[in-house]
């Protein structure tokens, strides 16, 4: 992992800063050095931990994630931060480019969304040790320009998926040994099995489960589900 750019994930949700910690972890070139739940225990954990990026949520139990931003900004090194939040007013999304935040992303997202943007901050922090002391115009536009996404962003997951849920159906497959069916998922999990595979598709989809494809003498073949490996 030498080399790798380390993450701290910043979400009141304990399930869905793992969520956001799981996808993370599967793009190449990022490490997780951890979660935090609160303004407080974010602000501890990026001076303990001295991340280069820290992915910022803004309602958190003990504060607001911008205060947390703002303390950071006075660090001897502060760490980049992008914003991943609900928060859609335009004073938030303001306070956050005051603030120098590299992204601002709105919750629910997914997984090609956040993907984007971090190999797109990437891309520009490589960039960026590659240039001279003294930088010329087309330099500083060619830096900027590498923060906008190379594609776009993925559509946002359907309404009515919780994150509790999401969580259950990836943990399910996370702990399985074998290949799980949406029966065999949903049975684990007390859901039905129309929910369980609308999960599992969206999962499936955004890169977090595999598809496994089981062929029997006759009819179709029955899918099953892993977990994908960073």
């Amino acid at each position: 992992m030498a080399g790798a750019l380390r993450v701290l994930v910043v979400d009141d949700d304990f399930r869905v800063a793992g969520i956001h910690a799981a996808m993370v972890s599967r793009v190449p070139g990022f490490q997780v050095l951890g979660t935090a739940h609160g303004a407080e225990e974010a602000l501890a954990t990026a001076r303990r931990t001295h991340p280069d990026l820290v992915l910022m949520d803004i309602y958190l139990p003990d504060g607001n994630g911008l205060e947390v931003v703002r303390a950071l900004r006075d660090e001897p090194k502060p760490p980049d931060v992008m914003v991943i939040s609900a928060a859609r007013d335009t004073a938030s999304i303001r306070e956050a480019m005051q603030l120098g935040a590299v992204h601002y992303l709105v919750k629910p997202f997914g997984f090609s969304a956040l993907t984007d943007r971090l190999t797109a901050y990437q891309r520009m922090r490589l960039h960026l040790a590659e240039l001279p002391d003294h930088a010329r115009q087309s330099d500083v536009d060619e830096l900027f320009g590498m923060l906008r996404p190379a594609q776009p962003a993925a559509a946002l997951p359907p309404k009515g998926h919780s994150a509790a849920t999401l969580e259950s159906v990836l943990k399910a497959i996370r702990d399985s040994d074998a290949d799980l069916s949406a029966s065999e998922v949903a049975e684990a999990i007390g859901i039905s099995r129309a929910t369980a595979q609308r999960y599992l598709s969206y999962l499936e989809q955004h890169g977090m489960v595999k598809l496994q494809l089981r062929y029997g003498s006759a009819g179709r073949p029955e899918h099953r589900y892993r977990a994908s490996r960073a």
